[in-house]
């Protein structure tokens, strides 16, 4: 699997994710234009600009990401004509998704929150489990 990432600077994974990367040599490209980090590709995945605990760095975020870092038309234009959209939820459509990209890839979202939600319940039941 190849994986192309956009993000815009300051905003880089840790570096200790970057270093690992490296070991996958043209595996991984992290770019800053979304349409580059979409070309060609099968899967789009994104998520909300600012997550649960950055709350209060919203609006610093919103500038920085707002009118580029959104999957719209035109990133899905440099994508494959089949693609799939991926999103973690919740999403704040019309900021990192478009309504119109989020309505076309709803099931596909869906069932992406579905087996998180089975992973999820799967963690729980082993970190709950009685110790034998």
């Amino acid at each position: 699997m190849s994986v192309s990432l956009a993000c815009p600077d300051g905003y880089h994974p840790d570096l200790q994710v970057l270093e690992f990367a490296k070991a996958y040599g043209d595996k991984f490209q992290l770019v800053s234009d979304p349409k580059e980090a979409a070309a060609n590709a099968d899967v789009l995945y994104t998520d909300v600009w600012a997550s649960m605990g950055q709350e209060g760095e919203s609006e610093k975020r919103r500038k920085v990401f707002e009118g580029i870092y959104q999957i719209n038309d035109g990133v899905m234009a440099a994508a494959k004509s089949d693609a799939i959209v991926l999103h973690c939820l919740p999403a704040h459509r019309e900021e990192e998704i478009t309504e119109k990209v989020f309505e076309a890839h709803a099931n596909e979202i869906f069932d992406e929150a579905e087996n998180r939600l089975h992973a999820q319940k799967a963690v729980m039941v082993r970190l709950m489990a009685p110790e034998k």
